[in-house]
């Protein structure tokens, strides 16, 4: 699948696309026949997310979801069937576990095919990281009517590389939903897993993952009216129904997921506000540069702009800079210079952390994340992702991106 790598990733950001083709090969030989582990190298290095800041414990639950009017080319011309993960403020309870990170399947993946950044079988404990939130945690006290924001992962990416955001988020009162896209990443079902599809064509593509999202606004509004949509028929916590406003949505994603929240807010006026965290917008796959949105949209971009070595942002990017020229609304451009492409996932937290005791090629780990400071990058983006909705989802005071950047490292971009 070495097709997401462009235009959806950036030249030096070749991860998403060596994790799409390790992806693809792990497929061909399927998920049981991968092997058990590497060579006895001593404990595998192990990694933390970035603890969120805000006064809400964070709960999760998984959703099967299935689209019912919906047909799956891919898929025998059954339902279209989705994962996706509901993110909320919680009280959490003594004693409990924390959520895993990676579901098992998506671990045992990460730990077969990372070999592209240098990483051996068994080198990292992927199955061993945990999350900040409790499975199925009561619903904060006294929470209703929060804002709900879509979550959509890059290109050969599941939706678990945006938790650092996610979890800030609903650490600050929103209830998140993150989405996997079928054919386009590994996707770990409660009885199976499947792999991308080989050959993919992108505006099909592009084309599923924003009717994807507008599925999963329409479960959003299941949700807040009681309904439990869940295949499997696991019922919600108490409480979480009313905690969500479905009239306040806002959509954000990584790479192709931010390309597709802005395909999205062309046919679906639910969305109130929108961010590509990196997202190329090629006229080739969609239409949002051609068109433009009419409701509030952040781009937030990082190092320098495909094979042209330009900094990614809408000045020195076409397609960027014909969404902005056509976009009359609210619309702000912040740029990290030096971030790269997957600094807007969680690798950006993660990668320092194993770098060394994995012996990662140093190489690649640069050009995956940048040589920004890690923690300053996800200040920035924590920061603004979370200040974008609630200053168009929650009327928050103010505009934060009425002044100067209040970090060196992130520029607006006029």
């Amino acid at each position: 699948m070495t097709a997401l790598r462009h235009p959806f990733a950036r030249r030096r950001a070749a991860l998403g696309a060596a994790v799409a083709a390790a992806v693809t090969a792990a497929s061909a030989v399927g998920l049981p026949a991968l092997a058990d582990g590497g060579a006895d190298t001593g404990p595998p290095a192990t990694f933390r997310l970035p603890e969120p800041t805000g006064p809400h414990d964070v709960g999760t639950l998984d959703l099967h979801l299935v689209d019912a009017d919906r047909p799956d080319p891919l898929a025998d011309g059954e339902p279209r069937e989705l994962m996706a993960s509901v993110w909320y403020p919680a009280e959490h309870r003594r004693g409990k576990p924390a959520t895993p990170y990676l579901s098992d399947g998506v671990a045992r993946i990460y730990d077969q095919t990372s070999g592209h950044m240098g990483i051996d079988p068994g080198e990292v404990d992927f199955a061993g990281a945990r999350t900040h939130a409790q499975t199925r945690a009561p619903v904060a006290d006294g929470l209703t009517g929060a804002p709900v924001v879509v979550y959509s992962p890059g290109g050969g990416s599941p939706r678990f590389l945006g938790t650092t955001l996610v979890e800030e988020l609903a650490s600050h009162g929103f209830v998140v939903v993150t989405v996997d896209h079928p054919h386009q990443a590994p996707v770990e079902y409660p009885d199976r897993m499947t792999m991308p599809a080989p050959d993919p064509d992108m505006a099909a593509m592009l084309a599923d993952r924003a009717d994807d999202l507008s599925f999963v606004i329409d479960t959003i509004e299941e949700l807040a009216a009681g309904a439990e949509p869940d295949a499997e028929g696991r019922p919600l916590p108490d409480g979480l129904a009313g905690a969500l406003d479905p009239e306040r949505v806002g959509v954000f994603g990584h790479s192709m997921g931010g390309f597709a929240t802005a395909e999205a807010m062309l046919d679906d006026p639910r969305i109130d506000v929108g961010a590509d965290l990196d997202g190329s917008m090629s006229p080739k796959y969609g239409r949002a540069s051609q068109e433009g949105v009419d409701r509030p949209f952040l781009l937030m971009g990082g190092g320098e702009n495909g094979d042209e070595g330009q900094p990614h942002h809408h000045l020195t990017t076409p397609e960027w800079n014909d969404f902005w020229a056509n976009s009359p609304g609210w619309k702000r451009d912040l740029y990290l210079a030096d971030a790269e492409h997957m600094s807007f996932t969680d690798f950006q937290a993660v990668f320092p952390q194993i770098r060394r005791p994995a012996g990662m090629d140093p190489e690649a780990v640069e050009g995956a994340i940048g040589t920004i400071s890690p923690m300053r990058s996800v200040a920035v983006q924590r920061t603004y992702v979370t200040a974008l909705f609630d200053h168009h989802l929650r009327g928050g005071p103010g505009d934060p991106f009425d002044t100067p950047s209040r970090y060196p490292q992130a520029e607006f971009i006029d």
